[in-house]
């Protein structure tokens, strides 16, 4: 954990694992780190990247969360990313072309026990390339991604996900909701 925190506390790059899939992650609100990570997947610019956040309380700082979106995450057996309007505090880099965001609420106990320790959000993408499979285990990731982050996270490397990635579920400020992907 504290090489982790180092390494992300320093504007590194970490491939980590979440509640769903393995990730590649840094500071959310370090813009060269998050260029790195556009870099390192051979990702478009235009394409956001979703955060994660370990508590209530940090969501409620970064967005409005409509009472809707409080019912989805109760409600929701599988890890759910919800689209918000209008985030605070938050780089444009990491934002949708339309200015929204995409928070997931973690369940899992290492990804909240990262996210308190960084006492920031993380973000978080899939760790492949873009437009490769992703990864549900460490060992799918390839090893010219492990060797272009900055630190591998020791834990969890043997356990398979049972998700190939979350829900993501939009909600304008309007009430309207969109299934984005289930």
């Amino acid at each position: 954990m504290e090489k982790t925190l180092e390494i992300l506390k320093n504007g590194g790059v970490i491939l980590y694992p979440t509640d769903t899939i393995w990730g590649i992650g840094c500071d959310a609100t370090n813009v060269e780190a998050i260029n790195k990570i556009f870099e390192i997947k051979k990702r478009e610019k235009t394409k956001s990247m979703i955060i994660l956040v370990e508590s209530e309380r940090r969501l409620q700082d970064l967005v409005d969360v409509p009472e809707m979106a409080w019912q989805i995450i109760d409600l929701s057996e599988k890890p759910v990313t919800i689209v918000y309007e209008n985030p605070r505090n938050l780089p444009k880099e990491i934002l949708a072309e339309d200015g929204s965001i995409g928070i997931r609420l973690v369940k899992d106990d290492f990804c909240k026990k990262l996210i308190s320790k960084l006492n920031k959000p993380l973000v978080s993408t899939s760790a492949n390339f873009s437009g490769d499979k992703s990864p549900l285990k460490f060992s799918d990731i390839s090893q010219e991604l492990i060797d272009a982050v900055d630190y591998a996270v020791e834990e969890n490397r043997e356990s398979v996900s049972k998700y190939s990635g979350s829900s993501v579920i939009k909600i304008w400020s309007d009430g309207r909701v969109k299934v984005l992907r289930e």
